[in-house]
C-alpha cells in the first residue's frame, strides 16, 4: 500500500506499522493515547460530524490553536478525505490579520482551541459574514465543543464518505495556508495533496525515524514546517506526543524521551542562554569546566582530519559537562531538527559536539515547504549552510554576471498551485520559464551546499553605494549572548547601525557579578556602564566584519518583540515594517547622534 494524498497516511500506517501509540497527549496529567485504529476512528467522526453541519467538497474550516494536538490531526484528515479545506490561522495574529483570513477564505465555521481565541473569534463574528459558528476544543459550558462537532459515523455516512475519498485526486486542494509575511497583507497559499505528500516522500529517507522511535511537538502546527514533519512521522510509524498548553517545554521533553523533534532556532539560542545562566550561579571552578567545554563544542568539526588531542578533550567534555545537557532532554535525542529562521552555526556545532545532532534546513510555505536539508549520513551535512537540495527539486542560483550569489530559484512536484484569490501575485513570483522566486540571496558551497545570505528584498544600500544584507549582520549580533533580538539598519544611511533588545536575564547576572545596582529593563538600557558593556560586545562582533558592514551606533531597547505585540512573524522573523515605523524616532535620533559626533 502506498499514499497518495494526505489522509491515507493514517490507513497507510496501519497497514505497514500499526502503532499502540500513534499520538499522544496531555489530559490534565493523565496521558491520553491513541492507537492508529483509534485515530481513523476519530479522523471518521470528524468527517461525519462535518457533514452533518451541511459542509461539502471545497468548503473551508478554519483552525486556530497554540499548538498541535491529536485532535488537531483529526479535524486536518476529517476535513481532506471529506473534500473540506483546512485553514489553519496562527494563534498570534492582530485582529486585523485574523478577521481578513476568515473572509478572504470565507471561512464557515472556526474551531479554536480555547475560551481566549473563542472570544478572539466571536468578537469578529458581525465582520465575517461567512462564519456560520465557532467551536472549541477546551470544555466550555457556553460554547459548542468537541463532542457537538463530531458525530458518530453511520454506514450511510461511511458509504457516502468513501464516495467523497475515492473522488479526491492527487493534485486536488489539500490546505490554505496563510502566510504572516513581514509586510503586506497574509497571502494564502494554495498546497495539493502532491505538493506536501511529494515533500513528505523526499525527506523521509533523510529522517531515520522510524516505528520504535518517539518524537516530540511543541511548535504550532499551523506552521507548514512542524505539520509537514508530523505527517513524516505518521508515515514511518513514529510515536507522535504533543505538548500540553500549559505545560513546560522542557519538562515535557524530559519526561517523554524523545529521538526527534523540531525547534525553531530561537530554542536553541533559549537553551544556551540558559546553560550560560545555570553557570553563572556556580562555583568559580564549575563555570571555568562549563566554559571550557562550550569552547570545545563550539570549535566541533562534523568532518576533517582525525585529530586524537581534539578527541580527547571532547570525551572529557562529554563526562564532565555534556552528559548533563543530554540527560535534560530525556537522554535519548538522535536529531533536532531546525527550521524557519537562521541557525547561528556555533550553536549547531555545540549541540552536535555534546551528541545532540543538530540538523538545519530550509524551506518556505510555498514549497511544502522543505527545499534542502542538512543530512544524517556522513559527509551530509556541514555547518553554516542549509543543507543539500532535496530529491525531485530543481534548484537554480539566478547568479549576475561575475557575482557567486543570487537569487534562489526553485521548481518541483512540492511547489504550491498558487496564492488563493491573487493570479496576479501568483504570476508575478514565478520567471517566465516557470521557476518559483524564493526571495531569498544563496550561493551552493562545497559542490552542493546552499548557503543563504539574505532577503532580497531587506538587503539595503547605504549612502556609500555598499550593499548589506541586514540578516548576516544580525545574526553576528545575536552570536553575543547579551542581545537577545536586533535589527540592522542602513537604507539610504551612510553606514549601519542597530536597535538592540538584550537579554536581561544574563545583563542581571553580569550586573550583579560587576556591583552595578539592578533596577528595571527601563532603567539598565540607560545605564552608562550596561551601554559601554553592550558597546564592547558589539565592537567585538564588528572586529569580524569587513569595515563598510560594521555597526556604528546602536539604541538600547527594554521591551521584547515578539508575534502579540507585532514586532515579529509567529514563525519569530522580525517585521522590518513595524519595528522601523514603531522605533523610527530612535532610528533618526542614531545618525543624527552619529552625525553630530
Amino acid at each position: 500500500m502506498d499514499f497518495r494524498r494526505l489522509f491515507d497516511i493514517l490507513p497507510y500506517q496501519q497497514a505497514r506499522f500499526p502503532n499502540k501509540v500513534a499520538l499522544a497527549c496531555k489530559n490534565g496529567i493523565e496521558w491520553k493515547r491513541y492507537s492508529t485504529a483509534a485515530c481513523i476512528e476519530e479522523t471518521n467522526r470528524v468527517s461525519a460530524g462535518l457533514m452533518a453541519l451541511g459542509l461539502k467538497r471545497g468548503d473551508r474550516v478554519a483552525i486556530l490553536t497554540q499548538r498541535g494536538s491529536p485532535r488537531w490531526n483529526f479535524l486536518d484528515f476529517g476535513m481532506q478525505q471529506a473534500g473540506i479545506v483546512p485553514v489553519p490561522i496562527h494563534s498570534s495574529c492582530s485582529r486585523k490579520e485574523l478577521m481578513f483570513i476568515l473572509n478572504d477564505s470565507a471561512a464557515q465555521y472556526c474551531i479554536v482551541a480555547n475560551r481566549e481565541l473563542l472570544d478572539k473569534v466571536k468578537a469578529l463574528q458581525p465582520e465575517t459574514p461567512a462564519l456560520k459558528g465557532i467551536f472549541t476544543l477546551q470544555s466550555l459550558p457556553d460554547a459548542p465543543g468537541w463532542d457537538d462537532l463530531v458525530a458518530l459515523p453511520t454506514a450511510k455516512y461511511l458509504e457516502t464518505l468513501q464516495a467523497l475519498r475515492a473522488a479526491i485526486h492527487e493534485d486536488d486542494l489539500a490546505t490554505i495556508i496563510y502566510t504572516s509575511g513581514t509586510t503586506g497583507e497574509p497571502k494564502g497559499v494554495m498546497l495539493s495533496h502532491k505538493n506536501i505528500v511529494s515533500n513528505i516522500k523526499a525527506t523521509i529517507t533523510l529522517i531515520p525515524a522510524d516505528y520504535t522511535k518517539r518524537a516530540v511537538s511543541f511548535l504550532p502546527l499551523s506552521h507548514i514546517f512542524e505539520r509537514m514533519v508530523a505527517y513524516t512521522y505518521m508515515a514511518v510509524g513514529t510515536s507522535v506526543y504533543y505538548l500540553d498548553q500549559q505545560e513546560n517545554v522542557m519538562d515535557f521533553i524530559r519526561e517523554v524521551k524523545p529521538h526527534y523533534f523540531t525547534a525553531v532556532p530561537r530554542f536553541l539560542e533559549k537553551a544556551y542562554d540558559g546553560i550560560l545562566e545555570q553557570a553563572s550561579r556556580r562555583s568559580l571552578l564549575l563555570r571555568r569546566l562549563v566554559m571550557w567545554a562550550m569552547a570545545i563544542g563550539e570549535s566541533y568539526q562534523a568532518r576533517g582530519s582525525f585529530r586524537p588531542l581534539y578527541w580527547l578533550k571532547l570525551q572529557l567534555a562529554g563526562l564532565s559537562v555534556f552528559w548533563y545537557w543530554r540527560r535534560q532532554l530525556g537522554g535519548r535525542v538522535e536529531g533536532i531538527f531546525v527550521g524557519a529562521a537562521a541557525l547561528q552555526p556555533r550553536l549547531a556545532r555545540l549541540f552536535t559536539a555534546a551528541g545532540i545532532p543538530i540538523r538545519e534546513g530550509y524551506g518556505m510555505t510555498e514549497t511544502s515547504p522543505v527545499i534542502a536539508f542538512n543530512r544524517f549520513s556522513p559527509g551530509g551535512n556541514r555547518f553554516g549552510t542549509v543543507g543539500i537540495p532535496i530529491p525531485g527539486l530543481e534548484l537554480r542560483i539566478d547568479t549576475p554576471e561575475g557575482q557567486e550569489e543570487g537569487e534562489i530559484l526553485v521548481k518541483g512536484p512540492n511547489v504550491m498551485m498558487g496564492y488563493y484569490n491573487r493570479p496576479e501575485e501568483t504570476a508575478a513570483v514565478y520567471t517566465e520559464d516557470g521557476w518559483l522566486r524564493t526571495g531569498d540571496i544563496g550561493r551552493i558551497v562545497h559542490k552542493r551546499f546552499l548557503q543563504i545570505t539574505g532577503r532580497r528584498k531587506d538587503i539595503f544600500k547605504t549612502s556609500g553605494g555598499k550593499y548589506i544584507a541586514p540578516q548576516e549582520l544580525e545574526a553576528a549580533l545575536r552570536s553575543s549572548p547579551y542581545i537577545e533580538e536586533c535589527l540592522a539598519l542602513g537604507f539610504q544611511r551612510p553606514f549601519a547601525t542597530a536597535l538592540v533588545v538584550p537579554n536581561f536575564s544574563l545583563l542581571r547576572n553580569w550586573c550583579e557579578e560587576n556591583d552595578i545596582h539592578w533596577t528595571a529593563p527601563q532603567f539598565m538600557v540607560h545605564n552608562h556602564k550596561v551601554e559601554l558593556f553592550l558597546a564592547g560586545e558589539i565592537e567585538r562582533i564588528n572586529q569580524e566584519l569587513p569595515p563598510y558592514k560594521r555597526i556604528r551606533n546602536f539604541h538600547l531597547l527594554h521591551e521584547p518583540w515578539s508575534p502579540e505585540t507585532g514586532e515579529l512573524t509567529p514563525t519569530l522573523k522580525a517585521r522590518r515594517d513595524v519595528i522601523l515605523e514603531k522605533f523610527s524616532k530612535e532610528v533618526d535620533a542614531l545618525y543624527e547622534q552619529s552625525a553630530r559626533n
